[in-house]
């Protein structure tokens, strides 16, 4: 029971994350499909971050330059979804798929040039992260806590605050269903949404280093993050696009992630004989039946998709 809710903390941590950063992009009014390929390049800064610090490093420094690395890479690779659906008008999901394609590739480029240059032998696409990983771990009795749960909290607060407590949020939001209203107030729609993307960015790399270093200490990164990215937007669709909503939802499918890990420690599942990889499926079908359920009456911001045309009332 206790692997049971460690796992389920981290990987509703991961979804926090990520399906939050989907959030603030809509809110904005940008489409944001593109979050598997930016977890991806921002689970590449945080692991290549960790390769390189020294051992000898305090804890808190090495988690502040690890989040730093993975935030700064995510946000980085999510101008090339701001620069197109925002500056060139590109269709928001044909470059968010792009994104997808072009992350997991470029990740894997990168990876093995760097561990070729070290072994002329070494073509694999791994990094291992193994002492640095353990600045994020404590030990409470057999419950392995992790730093970044605490951090997909405080973000979950955050967020809140900021989409309805802020005037920074609440121009968000209106840029997302009313573009060329908020102009009319002399809101800069165009630097909102870049905004929304940026946060979007660093909140999918963030999540992306989250996913990682969930129970491993080496990642490799022809594997990507198994969908993750779709299954955030899954949750961000299922809590409405409202952060505590999100946070509910990011629970119970990190619930059933989590049973994939863990169902042979408990005597009934094992009982039922069903494969392994009926385990690994739950959250993908769970989501396919709620988004079935929810989508009819999802309330998405009005704009999001839509090209904003500064000469359009």
């Amino acid at each position: 029971m206790t692997l049971l809710l460690q796992y389920t903390l981290i990987f509703a941590s991961v979804l926090i994350l990520v399906a939050l950063g989907g959030c603030f992009s809509e809110h904005s009014g940008v489409i944001n499909i593109g979050l598997e390929g930016i977890m991806v390049m921002g689970a590449l800064g945080g692991a290549l971050m960790m390769k390189y610090l020294p051992n000898s490093m305090a804890a808190p420094l090495v988690i502040l330059l690890v989040v730093l690395a993975s935030v700064f890479v995510g946000m980085l690779f999510s101008l090339l979804l701001g620069v197109a659906s925002i500056h060139f008008n590109a269709d928001q999901t044909l470059v968010g798929t792009a994104l997808n394609l072009l992350g997991p590739a470029l990740a894997v480029v990168i990876v093995r040039a760097i561990n070729t240059a070290e072994n002329v032998d070494n073509v694999s696409s791994t990094i291992a992260y193994k002492h640095a990983k353990k600045a994020f771990l404590v030990n409470i009795g057999k419950f392995e806590f992790s730093w970044f749960m605490l951090l997909a909290l405080l973000v979950l607060i955050a967020s809140y605050i900021v989409l309805y407590k802020t005037k920074f949020g609440l121009r968000l939001m209106a840029c997302g269903e009313h573009p060329q209203a908020a102009d009319s107030v002399g809101i800069n729609v165009y630097k909102m949404r870049y905004a929304g993307v940026l946060i979007s960015g660093a909140l999918g790399g963030l999540g992306g280093l989250v996913y990682i270093t969930a129970g491993v200490s080496e990642w490799k990164f022809e594997n990507g993050v198994a969908g993750f990215g779709f299954l955030a937007l899954a949750v961000m669709i299922f809590g409405q696009w409202k952060p505590v909503n999100i946070g509910l939802a990011a629970v119970l499918f990190g619930l059933f992630r989590a049973l994939s890990n863990v169902y042979t420690g408990f005597p009934a599942l094992v009982a039922l004989k069903l494969p392994s990889t009926l385990y690994n499926m739950f959250p993908y079908i769970i989501s396919l039946i709620v988004l079935i359920f929810v989508s009819k009456n999802s309330r998405a911001p009005k704009a999001e998709g839509i090209p904003y045309d500064k000469g359009q009332r």
